[in-house]
């Protein structure tokens, strides 16, 4: 944290953001929110406003992305937070939004009323920046205070944004609160954990597995684990080069996106034979898009770790690349991006640093099979140039898991009303109660 805090200085701070969530959240009407929320929102896409300047300069050496990948992350990730993508959000999931702002007829001959928590702790990742801000946004669309600790690489945005509603409303804004402290001030982590109403949790398995593990048993949690995603390129988008060299960019820029570390970017794409370009063929034109993403998206310098394990991967697919095993490479320079064409029809998840595999399959639906072994964490598929057997790819790749089929322009970009995991984002933080008098 920036100052020194006992867990009972914690314990004050929470139940100050818990009073500030009764007096000035719950009898708040949610289309009123909806537009101070959006204000605040709005602001990350201004050019000439000082909050997504801010932003724009701290966000590199923060979260370690290039300049101009911060630019782009923000764009997208912003876009979610205006008004118009809340509301959009808000009538999506539920029939009648303003179930939130008291009991309502629900057709059925009763009336329903939904509550989010008085409180709710969340414990941020810190892979991509924004994603504590669109948890923060979602928690308070339900109308319940938040307290977040965000990942240590993903700490600018969810402080600008709180700092921005209190410009935009200050009594809104006093229901948000955001700390970060390290693993080793285990005191606040149970303070915070034994405070909230409900808990959410970003991260790996171990994260979640420790959090869910000190939380109380009455506590709601909800846990957004580490996920896996992919795109299948079928032999109806192969049949010329220019429209296979038009998905090999889109390709490339889904992969770049993020330096690969989101949970919608694809770790591999299944390519399908038969088409007049070939996945051999298509992999060498995914390689000169990496290239070209480089350029216009240029990565971000890689840790000790991670340039240890690009380095490893392409060592060890060098010696099968020799070995005559049908195996290639392609790779960038300084370590900024590398392609490698796999015979082997298997899902091997990436080391991440813009590592890409290609596939090559006889039919599409023979990679159903090999997702099989990463159905627990597959998340978003990108499917293209599959035609009139979309619908059952889609319904095969439902049944393994994922939770999104998309395009692979709108991968790195799902939408604020998706399932997120295969939940729905607001209605799985509020409780119901039915008024059957």
């Amino acid at each position: 944290m920036d100052r020194a805090v006992s867990s009972k200085g914690l314990i004050r701070e929470l139940g100050a953001l818990r009073r500030a969530g009764e007096a000035h959240l719950r009898g708040r009407p949610v289309d009123e929110l909806t537009g101070i929320l959006g204000s605040v929102g709005r602001r990350f896409l201004d050019p000439d406003d000082v909050l997504r300047q801010e932003a724009l300069d701290r966000l590199p050496d923060v979260s370690g992305i290039s300049d101009r990948m911060a630019a782009a992350v923000l764009d997208g990730m912003a876009l979610d937070w205006t008004a118009e993508r809340l509301e959009a959000l808000l009538a999506i999931e539920f029939e009648d939004p303003k179930v939130l702002d008291g009991f309502r007829d629900n057709h059925a001959g009763r009336e329903v009323r939904a509550l989010g928590p008085g409180l709710t702790v969340h414990f941020g990742a810190g892979n991509v920046p924004g994603v504590s801000v669109t948890s923060i946004i979602r928690s308070l669309l339900v109308k319940s205070a938040v307290f977040l600790r965000p990942g240590s690489s993903d700490g600018v945005l969810p402080v600008l944004f709180a700092r921005g509603l209190v410009e935009e409303a200050p009594e809104v804004g006093s229901a948000v609160g955001v700390a970060h402290w390290g693993t080793e001030r285990e005191d606040l982590t149970l303070a915070a954990l034994a405070e909230a109403d409900h808990v959410i949790v970003y991260g790996g398995d171990d994260t979640v597995a420790r959090l869910r593990a000190v939380t109380p048993p009455t506590t709601r949690f909800l846990a957004y684990h580490h996920r896996l995603s992919c795109g299948l390129i079928g032999r109806d988008v192969l049949g010329d080069t220019v429209e296979a060299v038009s998905v090999a960019d889109e390709a490339a820029r889904a992969a770049s996106l993020f330096d690969q570390r989101g949970c919608v970017s694809p770790h591999l794409y299944f390519v399908e034979e038969g088409g007049a370009v070939s996945p051999g063929e298509w992999t060498a034109m995914l390689a000169r898009g990496m290239e070209l993403w480089a350029e216009r998206l240029p990565p971000g310098p890689l840790d000790p770790e991670e340039a240890a394990a690009v380095q490893q991967a392409r060592g060890a697919f060098e010696l099968r690349v020799a070995a005559g095993e049908g195996a290639q490479a392609w790779q960038g320079g300084s370590l900024s991006w590398t392609v490698l064409f796999e015979p082997e029809l298997r899902f091997e998840p990436s080391c991440m640093g813009r590592v890409v595999r290609v596939v090559p399959v006889p039919d599409l639906v023979q990679v159903l099979a090999a997702l099989g072994t990463v159905r627990a964490r597959l998340q978003t598929v990108c499917l293209e140039g599959a035609g009139d057997r979309t619908g059952s790819l889609a319904e095969g790749l439902a049944r393994m898991g994922a939770s999104r089929v998309t395009t692979l322009a709108e991968g790195p970009w799902p939408p604020p009303w998706w399932h997120h995991d295969g939940g729905g984002p607001l209605v799985s933080l509020v409780r119901w109660t039915d008024l059957e008098l």
